[in-house]
């Protein structure tokens, strides 16, 4: 399978300034992939699942070295996202061991992993037909992946 990188995607920049859900829950997780990279969290991506999954439209995914980082990416998505006009999150799961943090926020989940945890889990892969985006740091946005194709 491949993505095909010109595909049109559920979350396109109109939907941003058109002030839809869509575009909101994109904001959301640009603001999550923006606090996660400033706190050093490695390949983030987020992953419109809003077509394979009911409870959410999308995951934000990243990972840190060790517990203490994930700990510091957790606490600064948490608060952007509250500096951004957002509530805190409904619940949030894992902390304790910091190997795989759940970050509940309703429209959106945010996973922040132990590198090594993240390989295992392999969420890119078992999520593979999702929309895909990845955070690009020099640009300071989310970039298209694509939609796995058949």
């Amino acid at each position: 399978m491949t993505f095909a990188p010109n595909a049109t995607l559920a979350w396109g920049a109109g939907d941003v300034a058109g002030g839809s859900r869509a575009g909101r829950v994109r904001e959301r997780c640009e603001t999550v992939a923006r606090a996660a990279s400033s706190k050093l969290g490695r390949g983030t991506v987020v992953l419109g699942v809003d077509r394979l999954f009911g409870l959410a439209d999308a995951f934000v995914i990243t990972s840190g070295s060790n517990p203490r980082q994930v700990r510091t990416i957790c606490d600064e998505i948490e608060r952007q996202v509250k500096l951004a006009g957002g509530g805190g999150p409904a619940s949030v799961e894992g902390l304790g061991d910091a190997s795989w943090v759940l970050m509940d926020y309703g429209d959106f989940v945010v996973h922040v992993f132990l590198d090594e945890v993240r390989r295992f889990y392999d969420l890119e892969g078992l999520w593979g037909d999702a929309e895909q985006w990845t955070w690009d740091d020099e640009a300071e946005t989310l970039q298209i992946v694509g939609v796995r194709q058949p």
